[in-house]
């Protein structure tokens, strides 16, 4: 909804799917792991200690 311009923000885009901001842009992020690291996941082959806990949290730059 953000790329095909139906929402210009992430704020309009959780007000319209009724969501938290906050919550949304943590979701959000997710799109930016690697290919891998997805189809990892998706096929349930990701580390024990890579739940989704972890990936609510976000992860230290740098």
């Amino acid at each position: 909804m953000l790329d095909d311009g139906r929402n210009g923000s992430v704020t309009e885009l959780a007000v319209g799917e009724k969501l938290d901001r906050g919550y949304l842009g943590r979701i959000l992020m997710l799109t930016l792991l690697a290919p891998d690291i997805v189809e990892a996941i998706l096929d349930g082959r990701q580390p024990p200690e890579l739940g989704v806990h972890v990936l609510r949290e976000g992860f230290p730059v740098g």
